[in-house]
């Protein structure tokens, strides 16, 4: 049996130094790959179809979610065609009273109100809903779809 004369210690060569071999390996060849795959993923050719959803569709699903005051227009307006400009007039200001933020949409809300009430009843009778809403914008939103 052949001993070996140096007596050093097989300091370096444990289980550490293979894990750390093969990580030194791997890894690179892990990072170039996974980075391959997300560029492919990307939709280089601009249509929409099968695209990854990114940061802009993100914001443009949020913009798409409407704001609070369009959504109450829509309802005014509906309102508004199936019972009477007085009622969505008296649910507006319920509205912005519930809810200040609406404040600065109401003379806005009111004017659409007038425009749409001269189209479903005329000018005249629209005319005889008018209450001071809004700093009188109904009547405004009348008057000015009238001349």
């Amino acid at each position: 049996m052949k001993h070996s004369t140096n007596p050093q210690t097989r300091r370096g060569r444990g289980p550490a130094r293979r894990i750390g071999r093969t990580l030194a390996l791997v890894l690179p060849v892990f990072l170039v790959l996974s980075g391959t795959l997300a560029v492919t993923r990307v939709n280089w050719t601009g249509s929409p179809s099968d695209s990854v959803l990114t940061a802009s569709d993100i914001s443009a699903a949020r913009a798409k979610a409407r704001a609070p005051q369009d959504v109450l227009r829509d309802k005014l307006l509906t309102e508004l065609q199936e019972e009477n400009p007085g009622i969505a007039l008296t649910h507006l200001q319920e509205a912005v009273n519930d809810r200040p933020s609406l404040a600065k949409h109401c003379a806005s809300i009111a004017r659409a109100l007038g425009r749409a009430a001269v189209r479903v009843y005329g000018p005249t009778r629209a005319q005889s809903y008018a209450r001071p809403v809004c700093d009188t914008s109904f009547a405004t939103g009348v008057a000015a779809s009238h001349t």
